[in-house]
């Protein structure tokens, strides 16, 4: 399908531990369109984690096949999939992941490093990024200095300025209060209605309300499927800074 970043067929996971072989995925088939907004929900123990790591390249399937963007990622070694990871994924972690001893603005220049521009270039991506988040008054600012709810924004920033063909966030809420969770899910429609393919990894409910479409796992299978009819929207929170 030509709008399909994500493609997933009979992927299986297996770990040795000891004698034992653990099934973590049993045969996990789906896909994800460009500009959707899906929640990966399930209990410890269902495979919410493995999958996401093989969805963001941190880890290879036993069997199956993974195409992201037209890439088939699944037989692909340590350094290739470095690349893809930095090319084709924008990550937001719970616990921000930030480097505690560099400015906002060199958090955000990270992945452009990685991606060869020099450093004019990468200070203008960076600051880009930052504006589209809100925060270009706190770019010179260390993690120490940034509440939890302006450091996940660098968190995003990051994740934005590769303009990566997926957004996966794992948790992005689990660290912050509950009116800085209602702002930063704000924030992350705003990036949906940009036309970012948005994909969470939440235990929340009322964290994947927000998103489009639910996806249950339950014992390393698939539950459940389903569009979400009943989309909590955060009507309050007011941005026009997040452009394409």
């Amino acid at each position: 399908m030509e709008n399909e970043v994500i493609k997933l067929v009979d992927i299986v996971r297996n770990f040795k531990v000891g004698t034992e072989i653990v099934r973590a995925l049993r045969s996990i088939s789906l896909s994800v369109n460009k500009n959707e907004f899906v929640a990966l929900m399930g209990p410890s123990g269902s495979g919410k984690s493995t999958l996401m790591n093989i969805l963001g390249c941190l880890d290879t399937p036993t069997s199956g096949s993974y195409t992201l963007n037209s890439n088939d990622v699944s037989q692909l070694n340590d350094n290739e999939l470095a690349e893809i990871r930095n090319k084709e994924i924008g990550f937001v972690f719970q616990t921000f992941n930030l480097l505690p001893r560099s400015t906002a603005l060199e958090n955000v220049m990270l992945p452009l490093i990685y991606a060869g521009y020099n450093k004019s270039n990468r200070m203008i991506k960076a600051e880009d990024s930052l504006g589209k988040v809100n925060l270009l008054d706190r770019i010179q600012h260390k993690p120490n200095e940034l509440s939890g709810g302006q450091r996940q924004r660098v968190a995003i920033a990051r994740a934005l300025v590769n303009k990566p063909s997926i957004i996966l966030a794992d948790e992005p809420t689990g660290n912050l209060d509950s009116k800085t969770s209602i702002e930063i899910m704000g924030l992350i429609e705003e990036i949906h209605k940009a036309g970012n393919t948005i994909i969470i990894v939440t235990h929340e409910e009322s964290i994947a309300r927000h998103a489009h479409r639910i996806i249950r796992l339950m014992d390393g299978e698939i539950e459940s499927d389903e569009i979400n009819n009943d989309v909590f929207i955060v009507s309050d929170y007011q941005s026009n800074s997040i452009v394409k």
